[in-house]
């Protein structure tokens, strides 16, 4: 059954399409769960949200403050969604009076930040007055829920693979998403773990936002969520988002997914223009031969492919690097938003030759179609058929 999206504005000031704005990029991106009808962000104000982000026009325009979006949407929207993931512990008292108007016109409130909304006194009581709900994304399951690691992992007998990456915010999430959709577009049936609040709020049914966990869970965590996704779903293929990076000193949630996931292969992402680590301008980015070096020191997976994020590097350039880095590194290596995941599927096919079956058999059952065309087209068409064929 096809779940019903609810409408959601996207609370975003100052930082759409920046690094701490990752969550309402993901979300005006893809989302699952909801319809963005709006970013908030008056820096941006008046804009589209997609043509902002170098992409297609998304017909999702972004508003100056909530008064403005409100007085210009039909409808109130459902959903009033906190987009940011800046290192502050609270928002601040402007932040705080914007939740309570979305409250006041009848919006729920969904929150992905450390500070649990649904705990502050002065929310809950707005939210009994308007009957709306809170929902904090980022809070860790009941103690009685959380799970430590049992070995079950071990069952999985499909293709696991790690979408890890150098440093934070750097693509690792949109290019699971894209590889993703990519994959069941093929006629492989893949699921995506999430292991963060914007892949869940992107509506990702199997994951837990990990930096939320106390540690003695984490790798637990994590094997739960591919255990039931492999029992529930019968994939053909598990995708496991990455946290932060394996060699960054400040985080320790890759180690967690390596250990808990076991995957079978990784794809690394890395942002070849980023100079320095994300919110962290006195560390300088690692060269990527040391992630791999330390991905391959403590997993038994290799490294099968390279996305790339397009990020502060122009078209040109990225093909000058996409083409340095296969030829240095002897892997295929892509920047999914401008040229997709032709490149990582093609990795994973000759990888996992179960995978390339699944691959020519959904070629072989659409040839009925493709000749239907073939036989309708005209000698001007032609060129495009064969690209559908290729």
């Amino acid at each position: 059954m096809e779940t019903i999206k609810k409408t959601a504005l996207v609370y975003c000031e100052n930082q759409f399409g920046l690094v701490d704005g990752k969550t309402a990029t993901g979300l005006a991106r893809h989302s699952e769960m909801y319809t963005i009808v709006g970013i908030i962000d008056s820096s941006l104000a008046g804009k589209d949200a997609g043509e902002e982000l170098g992409d297609a026009k998304s017909g999702i325009p972004i508003y100056a403050n909530l008064s403005d979006a409100l007085s210009e949407l039909c409808v109130v929207p459902n959903c009033y969604i906190y987009g940011k993931a800046p290192l502050d512990a609270c928002i601040s008292a402007e932040e705080r009076s914007l939740i309570i108007e979305a409250m006041d016109n009848g919006m729920d409130i969904i929150n992905g930040l450390h500070q649990f909304f649904s705990e502050d006194s002065e929310f809950v009581q707005m939210a009994t007055k308007n009957d709306i709900q809170i929902t904090d994304i980022r809070k860790s399951p009941e103690l009685k829920d959380l799970h430590v690691f049992t070995g079950q992992i071990s069952k999985v007998d499909v293709p696991v693979i790690a979408v890890l990456g150098t440093d934070c915010a750097c693509g690792k999430r949109t290019t699971a998403v894209e590889l993703n959709k990519t994959l069941n577009n093929l006629g492989i049936k893949s699921v995506m773990v999430a292991t963060g609040q914007s892949g869940l709020m992107q509506g990702a049914q199997y994951g837990v936002s990990m930096d939320a966990l106390t540690s003695q869970f984490v790798i637990g965590e994590i094997e739960s969520a591919v255990v039931r996704a492999f029992d529930n779903e019968k994939p053909d293929i598990i995708l496991v988002e990455g946290q932060s990076a394996v060699g960054h000193p400040a985080f320790m949630s890759s180690f967690g997914i390596l250990k808990g996931s076991m995957p079978d292969g990784i794809i690394l992402q890395h942002p070849p223009g980023r100079k320095f680590r994300c919110d962290f301008p006195d560390l300088a980015m690692p060269i990527i031969e040391s992630e791999i070096k330390l991905i391959e020191a403590i997993s038994q997976a290799k490294v099968v492919a390279i996305a790339l994020s397009h990020e502060k590097v122009s078209d040109t350039e990225m093909l000058e690097i996409v083409e340095d880095y296969e030829d240095h590194f002897q892997l295929p290596t892509t920047d999914v938003l401008s040229h997709g995941c032709q490149k990582l599927v093609q990795s994973l096919a000759d990888h996992f030759p179960k995978l390339d079956q699944i691959i020519k058999q959904t070629s072989v059952e659409n040839i009925p179609k493709l000749n239907q065309i073939i036989n309708r087209a005209s000698v001007e068409t032609l060129p495009e058929v064969n690209a559908m064929v290729a």
